[in-house]
């Protein structure tokens, strides 16, 4: 298996403010359990005892990107035995974009890059980071990004699915991940509707692909068949050659054990399909091999 969504984090080696603000909930609910370092042989300890062979590190909010990534290579190069590629942070509409991002490729293990759309409504109504589905920079930097090889995560939620779908159509040489099944925030079966609906604008795509993971921060209760609509709506839309897990520890450590979560996933998705989606989809989208 490759966990095709993960972070890891040393609060001594790189500054996370988002992580260490006290006393702030968070839309995944209260961080103070994870206020801690989390670091690869822990994280390994969890996911190799389910059959983890590897992993996709994503970028997590560090006051500087480039030096966050600079550490995952440190950590990538000190763990030779356990590949570990990673998703970079980069502001695709940056000025000096080109320069940035001879920086980021010339370490080994980038991928790709996230610049995250929208969180949560009421965290992107203070954030303001839907604006930039207005910039026409954006269109640009996915573009240079895609010229490149780099591969871009896409967190959003799905009331901006179709504006973005309209974007990400004319960057087709782009290979999208759609983060956390495009978020869907409302589990009712109204709100549950409007998302597959909407998932429809980015599934229809050939290049976006389609990542299970995160599931757990809107719904610390979740269970396998809350989630059952969710994963079986994503491989009706996206196919199985185009979904991935990823169990996006340590935050959805805050509502399961590593072993649950795999094994919630495991039951959902067809024997058949589970070497495409646990393990081969990801080597390909990421370049492990």
């Amino acid at each position: 298996m490759i966990d095709a969504h993960h972070h890891l984090w040393d609060l001594g080696a790189v500054n996370y403010p988002w992580l260490m603000a006290k006393g702030v909930k968070r839309f995944f609910g209260d961080p103070a359990p994870i206020q801690r370092n989390y670091l690869l042989d822990e994280f390994r300890a969890e996911a190799s005892q389910m059959g983890a062979l590897g992993s996709v590190h994503i970028q997590v909010g560090a006051e500087d990107g480039l030096a966050e990534a600079k550490w995952v290579q440190s950590v990538a190069n000190a763990n030779p035995d356990w590949p570990l590629v990673q998703v970079v942070f980069c502001d695709l509409t940056a000025a000096d974009l080109d320069a940035r991002l001879d920086e980021f490729q010339a370490l080994p293990s980038v991928r790709g890059v996230r610049q995250i759309v929208g969180r949560a409504p009421e965290e992107d109504a203070a954030s303001g980071t839907n604006v930039l589905l207005d910039d026409p920079a954006f269109l640009s930097g996915l573009e240079s990004a895609g010229r490149r090889g780099l591969s871009f995560d896409l967190q959003l939620i799905p009331d901006l699915m179709e504006k973005t779908a309209q974007i990400l159509a004319q960057a087709p040489q782009t290979q999208v991940a759609l983060c956390h099944a495009g978020s869907p925030y409302d589990r009712s079966k109204a709100g549950l509707a409007a998302w597959t609906r909407q998932l429809k604008a980015l599934s229809a795509l050939p290049h976006v692909h389609c990542k299970l993971s995160g599931l757990g921060m809107f719904d610390h209760d979740w269970t396998a068949n809350k989630i059952k609509p969710i994963v079986e709506t994503c491989l009706e839309q996206f196919g199985a050659e185009r979904v991935m897990f990823g169990s996006n520890f340590p935050v959805d450590k805050l509502s399961s054990d590593y072993r649950t979560l795999i094994e919630a996933y495991q039951s959902l998705v067809p024997n058949r399909l589970h070497n495409q989606v646990f393990r081969t989809n990801a080597e390909r989208f990421y370049r492990m091999k």
